[in-house]
């Protein structure tokens, strides 16, 4: 109800750039192609175990930002399709899977009911699925798979240092029932909007990997005919052998840089 009211608003309405505020216009051109002005591999600092690889499509300043804060949290689901292209842009960007085929699986980090119930939509899902139909219209094979569910409350991560986000999400989400068999059918990319710590994409592939690990372990027990097993997992991410990645509209401006040495 609070998102059919929002989008009659902004029919009846004076808008602003949600960008840089001009007037007479949602999103203005020069703003719109700012958000994915060059996606890049991004590391937060200290960056977290078992954070996997991750790529920006922009830095988390200026009009990004204030996009990013208008979608979310003031409801201008116009939005959506311009940060879900950028998103798509970051997935393209990381999406190097040598050796491996099948659709591209985003699976968005969830928010909390109540976050979602107190902004009438869940945006990092809504951006998602603009992201997946934009890689679609480019011909690549990709849909949404939210399967990631919070089995604990969290706190608010706002005021949070790094190491305090880490504790408090730590063991919070799981992958749903049923979720297994659909992760297997493609390569799985983690979306988020915002790489601030790192800790929540950290804690998303941690619940993903726990049952791609439960699906090795049956594997390699049911294979009696070899000692090599499946392999193991990579928790840090770089060149794992799991193949996953992640990928996030922006981040801060200190993680967004192609490489730290």
């Amino acid at each position: 109800m609070r998102g059919w009211w929002q989008e009659i608003a902004g029919l009846v309405l004076p808008v602003a750039c949600a960008g840089c505020g001009r007037p007479r216009t949602e999103l203005c051109e020069e703003c719109a192609a700012g958000a994915a002005a060059g996606p890049r591999r991004v590391r937060p600092a200290p960056e977290p175990a078992g954070l996997p690889v991750v790529h920006a499509a922009a830095p988390y300043e200026n009009a990004v930002r204030a996009m990013l804060l208008a979608h979310k949290e003031r409801g201008a689901l116009g939005l959506a399709g311009v940060l879900g292209g950028a998103l798509a842009a970051a997935v393209r960007a990381g999406a190097g899977y040598p050796g491996e085929r099948g659709p591209l699986l985003l699976v968005p980090v969830p928010s909390t009911r109540q976050a979602t119930a107190g902004r009438g939509h869940d945006p990092v899902r809504r951006i998602a699925a603009a992201a997946a139909a934009e890689l679609r219209r480019g011909g690549t094979s990709a849909r949404v798979l939210a399967v990631l569910r919070q089995r604990r409350a969290v706190a608010d991560q706002a005021g949070l240092g790094a190491r305090e986000r880490q504790a408090n999400l730590a063991g919070a989400l799981v992958v749903a029932d049923g979720g297994r068999r659909l992760l297997g059918g493609g390569r799985v990319v983690l979306v988020d909007d915002l790489l601030t710590t790192g800790a929540s994409l950290a804690e998303a592939a941690r619940a993903v990997r726990e049952v791609a690990e439960v699906g090795a372990g049956r594997a390699a027990r049911a294979s009696s005919d070899t000692s090599a097993g499946t392999g193991g997992v990579d928790d840090e991410g770089e060149g794992a052998p799991d193949g996953l990645r992640a990928a996030v509209v922006a981040a801060s401006p200190s993680a967004f840089e192609i490489n730290r040495n």
